[in-house]
């Protein structure tokens, strides 16, 4: 079966030439696999055109997020082939056989667009992280997190992008991950989009997945942190209107006025200046990659005047 998959590197060359290997150890799907460099400032590029010469490497000048940089590794696949494209984060583990069971659902029902596995916690494998998600701003843990008896193919608001797999006609008829999210909710965007389209979303449960969290663990206090606070109100503008969206915009800034001032009076100074960005740039509309400016307030608190 005809597979293309899609690892983003982003100064992690040793997980993604590890993910690399075990994509490799493959036999029944022989993927093509697109690696795309986002901007890496460790000369990971380098290292992993060395250690696996045979993969497509597309390198980026810039870090354009989880949604630039797999809309790179998305065109050229289309360009290329009409195959399924795998999204499949480098930290993350999927078998063979769980990736084949992916493509046979979804060749099996026309209109899935996207299909996913179980995710679980790669250090204790019997904890579920996601059986897919809901949708993210009627949800404050929008991550599905309890199986619940039923049948194997379950519908879902949207599939995890850790480990996703997508018919290629979709982006065609839907377009790509909106880049206004840098990182975290334009999969769920996507999914919305694509619904109103005809396509559904599942978790297949019998296919599994796993994650290991700790290796991007630095960055959830602070960057993660950022964007999921400020995405909401992108999310909420692209899909709400009339007093519905008055409603949601007045929740979610409630919501993170009390969660930064939880944080300070717990102590995590960092992460309350990140909730307290994250708000500032959802209501002000102020969207794409933020990287350095947020790391730069939430490091050094006395140049936020200037930063903002």
């Amino acid at each position: 079966m005809e597979l293309a998959i899609i690892v983003l590197n982003w100064n992690a060359a040793t997980d993604t030439i590890r993910c690399i290997h075990t994509i490799s150890t493959w036999r029944r799907l022989r993927p093509i696999i697109w690696v795309v460099d986002n901007g890496s400032t460790d000369n990971g590029a380098e290292i992993i055109y060395q250690e696996c010469p045979y993969v497509h490497l597309i390198r980026s000048e810039t870090n354009l997020g989880f949604a630039g940089g797999n809309n790179l590794g998305i065109s050229q696949a289309i360009a290329v082939a009409k195959a399924p494209i795998l999204l499949l984060n480098n930290d993350a583990l999927i078998a063979e056989e769980d990736a084949a069971q992916l493509l046979d659902t979804l060749q099996t029902v026309p209109h899935i667009g996207f299909v996913g596995p179980l995710l679980l916690d790669a250090e204790d494998r019997k904890q579920l992280l996601a059986a897919g998600g809901r949708n993210p701003v009627f949800h404050h843990h929008s991550h599905i997190r309890k199986l619940n008896p039923g049948e194997p193919i379950r519908e879902v608001e949207y599939v995890v992008g850790t480990v996703l797999l997508a018919r290629p006609e979709v982006f065609q008829q839907v377009g790509l991950l909106d880049e206004d999210y840098f990182f975290s909710m334009e999969v769920a965007d996507l999914c919305m989009r694509a619904r109103r389209q005809g396509y559904i979303s599942v978790v297949d449960t019998r296919a599994h997945a796993y994650h290991a969290l700790g290796r991007s663990s630095r960055l959830r206090e602070t960057l993660h942190t950022y964007y999921i606070i400020r995405n909401r109100f992108l999310f909420i503008s692209k899909f709400y209107s009339g007093p519905l969206k008055l409603l949601l915009r007045g929740f979610w800034t409630l919501y993170s006025l009390a969660l930064g001032t939880k944080l300070v009076l717990s102590g995590k100074p960092a992460t309350a200046q990140a909730v307290r960005l994250g708000l500032l740039d959802g209501l002000c509309g102020r969207f794409g990659g933020q990287n350095e400016r947020v790391l730069a307030c939430v490091i050094h608190p006395s140049s936020n005047q200037a930063q903002t």
